[in-house]
């Protein structure tokens, strides 16, 4: 396999920050309704820390790629794209988390850096972290 040139590098990191978002809204809106049976704009904004009209612009993003259904004053709910993602996503956090307590990483930490870095791995590195926790 060719190595990658540095600005191949750097135009993937760019690639997985336009993703990040939208994989951690798509995940929090599966554990809203898990915990909940509901997820609305206003649970969102409090998980994230951002205002409600924040939340309706990253809303309308998700909605403009087929990810979620939601109207006005009512929840938000995943279609079938968006609950597929949802649980790509929450299988590689919880690869990631777990590779990170395997690890010795203080629990905290390992959950704070585990949000990050399950949006930059690949399937191979994914897939590597699975046998390396004996799941293969």
């Amino acid at each position: 396999m060719q190595p990658l040139s540095k600005h191949e590098y750097f135009r993937r990191v760019r690639q997985d920050h336009q993703t990040e978002l939208v994989e951690d809204y798509v995940e929090e809106i599966a554990h809203l309704h898990a915990r909940h049976g509901e997820a609305r704009a206003s649970d969102l904004a409090e998980c994230f820390g951002v205002s409600t009209a924040a939340v309706s612009k990253v809303i309308a993003r998700l909605k403009r790629d087929g990810l979620v259904v939601a109207r006005p004053y009512r929840g938000i709910f995943l279609t079938p794209l968006g609950d597929d993602m949802a649980g790509r996503v929450a299988k590689r956090h919880t690869v990631v988390l777990d590779v990170l307590r395997k690890l010795g990483v203080p629990e905290e930490i390992a959950r704070a850096d585990s949000e990050g870095i399950e949006h930059h791995c690949s399937e191979a590195t994914v897939a590597a972290m699975r046998h390396f926790l004996g799941e293969s």
